[in-house]
């Protein structure tokens, strides 16, 4: 993913106008948004040290320098953490962990920790957004046991499943949200080579996932409500949460947390009830 800080700013000047930062939007711009020269001095840099920064050859950048960038280019939080990562490769996590390497494991533990969800559906993601464990209702909602290993990937079932706009009745926001949790994961570990080979595995099998990609837009899915509509229980609007596996940064527990008393939670227990028999 080579160029990577360079794509994302250029995709971050292009959605600030002019205007937005003090400067006249008139005459002819052979780009949208800002300039490059114009985001040096607004920044307070050199030109030829801002371009020199999109080429990718700033290894050094100072944390004060890429926050004056974040700063001009109304960077979020998010944006702004991905920034100085992508920005400084030397400083990313370790990734090389070979495309055919088995999944990592979850600790037992962990694994006792979902199946004591019992109310709840729940499972564990990796790096990737590969589907490590789960539990009971979990699976009951996602199907995840019937899927071969390799199709236990939230994207491939977003983008590749043919099923996935009926399953998703929001599909569009899902779709938007997986692809910049996704960005988010591949700026962390670039050299990853799995995690390469499935980003242009789904830019050669699914336009959608390419339009999306070329947006740069990164996002933590830290919590959030998706819909979905299972072919027994029908539409289930879960809220859910997600928290960091203590042991493993890598790896993501996702709770769904329907609201008690709710329709979803009443189809949830039925379905629930009819898995255990």
């Amino acid at each position: 993913m080579d160029g990577e800080v360079g794509d994302f700013l250029r995709s971050r000047r292009a959605r600030i106008r002019p205007e937005e930062v003090g400067l006249p939007g008139h005459g002819r711009r052979r780009v949208p948004g800002l300039r490059r020269e114009e985001v040096a001095q607004l920044a307070g840099v050199s030109v030829d040290y801002y371009i020199r920064l999109e080429q990718g050859r700033g290894p050094s950048v100072s944390d004060a320098v890429l926050d004056a960038i974040a700063r001009v280019l109304r960077l979020d939080e998010t944006e702004h953490a991905y920034l100085r990562t992508v920005a400084r490769p030397q400083h990313r996590q370790p990734g090389r962990r070979s495309p055919r390497q088995p999944a990592p494991q979850v600790r037992p533990g962990v694994q006792t920790l979902l199946d004591g969800m019992e109310r709840s559906p729940a499972f564990v993601l990796g790096r990737r957004m590969d589907v490590l464990a789960w539990n009971a209702l979990g699976d009951a909602v996602n199907g995840f046991s019937r899927l071969a290993p390799a199709e236990r990937n939230m994207p491939r079932q977003v983008f590749l499943n043919p099923s996935a706009h009926d399953l998703y009745p929001e599909w569009s926001a899902v779709a938007a949200t997986t692809v910049a949790n996704l960005r988010l994961a591949a700026g962390t570990y670039a050299d990853d080579p799995g995690l390469c080979a499935l980003v242009g595995e789904l830019s050669l099998k699914s336009a959608d996932f390419r339009r999306l990609w070329a947006d740069h837009e990164v996002k933590e899915c830290a919590y959030g409500v998706k819909k979905i509509r299972h072919p027994v229980a029908g539409l289930l609007t879960l809220p859910y949460e997600t928290l960091a596996v203590g042991h493993d940064p890598e790896q993501t527990l996702v709770v769904y947390t329907p609201e008690k008393g709710s329709r979803t939670a009443e189809r949830l227990a039925l379905l629930g009830s009819w898995t255990a028999v």
